[in-house]
């Protein structure tokens, strides 16, 4: 909106100022540019999720991150429970502790915290890349097939129907490649 109040803006100080202006002679018309004609658009969807699911390797990928991420998920949860089996320690001896005491002690558990926060980070870091180390080979090879689709079927886009934030509400089924993509998938192997 702002955009448009600008440029109108814009546009009625430029009239003012031709209208104040004297008459200069009218500019020739501009020479006739060649313009190709574009051809229709033509679109087309996938479901990656489906074409991921079927492709070879990625079950044994997925499996193997798994296992991974589960070794991770086991280390978390052990210095959490440190954590929390120092926190109630602390909250169990405070009675008897003195001010220079519990200071000290919750500032350990403090440290603790931050070291619990700083691991979680790192294996979040390491389980992302990972994850992108295992399926970057066999998303390249799916997409160099629906670039080869892309070219093959002249299509001006293909989506991803299983994309976050998918703008598709409805769709011609005729215009699912999925099975194609699947089907070439197929006989790459």
């Amino acid at each position: 909106m702002k955009r448009v109040v600008v440029v109108c803006l814009a546009l009625a100080g430029t009239l003012q100022a031709a209208a104040q202006a004297p008459a200069a002679p009218a500019p020739a018309p501009p020479a006739p540019r060649a313009t190709v004609a574009p051809g229709p658009l033509k679109f087309g969807f996938v479901s990656s999720r489906q074409i991921l699911q079927r492709t070879p390797g990625y079950a044994a990928a997925e499996s193997t991150f798994n296992k991974e991420v589960l070794g991770f998920k086991e280390e978390v949860q052990k210095l959490s429970q440190q954590l929390d089996s120092a926190t109630q320690a602390y909250e169990q001896a405070t009675i008897a502790l003195s001010p220079a005491a519990k200071q000290q002690r919750l500032d350990q558990l403090r440290q603790m915290q931050t070291r619990l926060q700083q691991r979680t980070d790192e294996l979040q870091q390491r389980a992302q890349q990972r994850e992108a180390e295992l399926l970057q080979p066999i998303q390249a090879r799916v997409n160099s097939i629906i670039q080869g689709l892309r070219a093959e079927g002249n299509y001006s886009f293909i989506f991803d129907a299983d994309a976050p934030g998918n703008p598709i509400v409805a769709a011609d089924p005729a215009l699912d490649l999925t099975a194609k993509v699947l089907q070439r998938l197929q006989s790459a192997q």
